[in-house]
């Protein structure tokens, strides 16, 4: 592709020599443990360094084979792992996934029969934004939450753009389907050891093994502490993937080889392009200056300013992990970086300075400070007591005996309240995870949950009431009622 900036090599070169500086800055001005960042061009891995700690509290040092929790990063990886199988003649892009999955439904037949699995890797299959992250939250397996997605208020079919999780995994499932194998195996079969991706895997456990790994961290009054507590196995192939950066160095090298790595055909490029091309607008432009964002198939596929496509994805966990990876092709380029914290802006702001400064020489602003407050919004306390004074003069509850019992939904399943000592306390989800409520004022109370999706400091309404047709008492959850599913009706 020929554009209007051209760009010498030793002004790539110039860039990559800041790379030390650029990190070690950024890990200063974000105070987050630790960080790693990655480098390819034309091939070759040209940079891998780490920076800062792998644990609080430890002394381990983060090096270029320090393990991360990639979170969304996964979605990229995942695509080229179809793209393999697409290869082998065992799927399609636009193979339906009822042809693996025949039990597989989105509550509508005539959709169920043609949801394509590059549909779901395109975000276009009309699942409402992150289906099913937050039966997840309270508990559920990958193979629940998929039986459950047909009960979600949908949107147009290949009409509206909504960013979800489980939707990659539906599609990743039925391409494992086809393979004949569980999706962490055909990863790893079909992708992670042919390209000798030695410390990367789809399974939480493997990560958890790893000598040299970087633990996830959260806020904490003095700083960061250690977490480790996000378990993505659910949703693996959207968001479950750990490796290091000089192991996703190999994976750049070769997407941006077209297939090839090392001089040696990997993937048919016939098969890799539709993934890396656009398949759908992520949504509508802010100003008419801007130009529009495209989704592929588990990348995003947009046009930077000089004229020059990339490819990109970020990734991100409230419970501790913040990644980016960015590609331009023509230029055979790409940078990743991965790190042990919630999503500060630092991933983001190394990717684009360092593409700002191979491509201009110099960046053209101060990329943490536009994305910190972006990305803040990803770990922030949610609900809409936040912050709120409890009332002064509550009226107060009734007997406890007139709330306890058990409840039932048919999207998250049953619930109980139950007395324990003076309070009442909430047990949901397949686990009976405990969450105890604190009287707000008459019938309403509270619960503070802390999961992916409501991070430290969130507030969750509990109302309880009567419901008709036939007068029960029922209790609506806030933080389960998004879509409007979160009405639980008592049973006894």
């Amino acid at each position: 592709m020929t554009v209007l900036l051209p760009v010498p090599d030793k002004r790539i070169v110039a860039a990559i020599s800041t790379l030390d500086d650029l990190g070690q800055a950024v890990l200063t001005r974000t105070g987050i443990p630790g960080l790693a960042i990655a480098v390819v061009h034309d091939g070759r891995t040209v940079y891998a360094q780490g920076f800062g700690k792998r644990a609080i509290g430890h002394q381990g040092r983060i090096n270029a084979d320090t393990v991360f929790l990639l979170a969304s990063l996964s979605k990229p990886v995942g695509a080229t792992v179809v793209a393999t199988q697409v290869d082998a003649g065992r799927v399609n892009w636009n193979s339906p996934v009822r042809d693996f999955l025949p039990s597989f439904d989105l509550g509508d037949p005539w959709i169920s029969d043609h949801v394509t699995i590059g549909d779901l890797y395109a975000h276009r299959s009309g699942l409402p934004d992150h289906a099913g992250d937050d039966l997840e939250d309270i508990g559920f397996d990958r193979g629940k939450v998929l039986e459950r997605l047909a009960l979600l208020p949908k949107g147009a079919f290949r009409v509206d753009y909504a960013y979800t999780n489980f939707g990659i995994t539906a599609a990743a499932e039925a391409v494992a389907a086809a393979a004949g194998m569980d999706w962490a195996n055909l990863s790893e079969t079909a992708l992670y050891a042919p390209l000798g991706m030695n410390s990367t895997s789809s399974r939480h456990a493997d990560y958890m093994a790893r000598d040299n790994r970087a633990s996830s961290h959260v806020a904490a009054e003095d700083g960061y502490a250690v977490a480790d507590v996000r378990q993505p196995d659910a949703q693996s192939p959207a968001g479950g993937v750990s490796s290091s950066a000089r192991d996703m160095a190999r994976w750049m090298a070769m997407v941006l080889g077209r297939g090839m790595a090392e001089g040696e055909r990997m993937i048919a490029e016939d098969a890799l392009l539709p993934a890396m091309s656009a398949q759908m607008i992520r949504g509508a432009q802010m100003d008419v200056s801007a130009r529009p964002g495209a989704y592929g198939f588990g990348f995003n596929v947009d046009t930077r300013l000089s004229g020059r496509a990339m490819l990109s994805h970020s990734g991100a966990f409230a419970l501790g992990a913040s990644t980016s990876l960015a590609m331009l092709p023509d230029l055979e380029l790409g940078i990743v970086v991965v790190t042990n914290a919630p999503p500060k802006g630092a991933a983001e702001a190394i990717t684009a300075s360092f593409l700002d400064r191979a491509e201009l020489g110099l960046d053209s602003r101060d990329w943490l400070s536009a994305y910190a407050p972006i990305m803040a919004t990803l770990s922030a306390p949610v609900g809409h007591l936040v912050g709120s004074e409890p009332p002064a003069d509550p009226v107060p509850a009734g007997p406890a005996e007139s709330y306890v019992g058990t409840y039932d939904n048919a999207y998250f399943g049953p619930l109980s309240v139950v007395a324990s000592g003076e309070s009442l306390v909430l047990r949901l989800g397949p686990e009976n995870r405990e969450l105890p409520l604190q009287h707000w004022d008459g019938d309403t109370f509270v619960v503070y949950p802390v999961t992916e999706n409501q991070p430290a400091g969130s507030v969750s309404l509990v109302e309880f009431m009567e419901v008709s047709p036939e007068p029960a008492m029922a209790i609506r959850i806030e933080h389960l009622n998004d879509e409007s599913l979160g009405l639980f009706r008592r049973l006894d």
